[in-house]
């Protein structure tokens, strides 16, 4: 069943037109990387689905119609996201950027704290002094406390440190064994995205060029969009 459904998504900014009859789908329990070069479209199909700007086309979750609603509407039905950059609350501590927008259910501190030890130990840190790692694993702490049906995870291990990557990676796959929450994962580390998506999409200039089952993904593909070869 598909729980996220995109359907000849279009987007601008201005006049210039940034998406083109975009589609893709993501089922219940289902990890989606969403893959291509700098610039293709990625993060703008991830604002497009939270509404975070105006587009044509379908956009649905659970058969409801997201384009008809505001944000906090989209994040209320239960679609967590982590944006690029992190966007920590810099002046709150850790413990209170976690508890900032939860919701009840089964992700609490406690729970977050078995994912991410590190917040734990640095329960009442500030953000802003915490390494670039550890505002990321913060960034994803804050959006599992509002215990989402699907996560949207944008460009979750750029920049990072390989350990802090590798901490990220088995945080992911953790979340895919032990709980089947849906994930749309926007990152270029194809290896990794072999090891914990199911299939992927592939933009190019903001259209949808390929899309399929993680093991149908060839290193010819990966090379002509993404630009890396696996």
């Amino acid at each position: 069943m598909n729980q996220l459904s995109l359907t000849n998504l279009s987007a601008f900014y201005g006049a210039s037109q940034a998406l083109f009859d975009v589609s893709l789908t993501v089922d219940a329990g289902e990890v989606v990387a969403l893959m291509g070069r700098n610039g293709m479209g990625k993060s703008t199909t991830i604002r497009c689905i939270c509404q975070l700007m105006r587009s044509s086309g379908a956009v649905t979750f659970n058969t409801t119609d997201l384009t008809r609603l505001t944000s906090y509407q989209v994040a209320r039905l239960g679609i967590g996201l982590v944006p690029e950059g992190r966007r920590c609350f810099a002046d709150l501590t850790v413990y209170e950027n976690l508890i900032a927008a939860a919701r009840t259910g089964y992700w609490t501190f406690d729970t977050v704290n078995d994912l991410f030890p590190r917040l734990g130990e640095r329960r009442n840190q500030k953000a802003t002094l915490l390494s670039g790692g550890e505002q990321q694993m913060l960034a994803i702490g804050r959006a599992l406390m509002t215990n989402p049906k699907i996560l949207l995870l944008d460009e979750a291990t750029e920049g990072l440190a390989p350990i802090i990557r590798q901490e990220i990676w088995e945080a992911i796959k953790a979340l895919k064994s032990k709980t089947g929450l849906s994930i749309l994962v926007i990152d270029k580390s194809v290896n990794e995205l072999r090891g914990v998506c199911d299939s992927a999409v592939l933009l190019e200039r903001g259209r949808t060029v390929w899309s399929g089952a993680m093991t149908q993904l060839t290193t010819e593909l990966t090379e002509k969009f993404v630009g890396v070869s696996t």
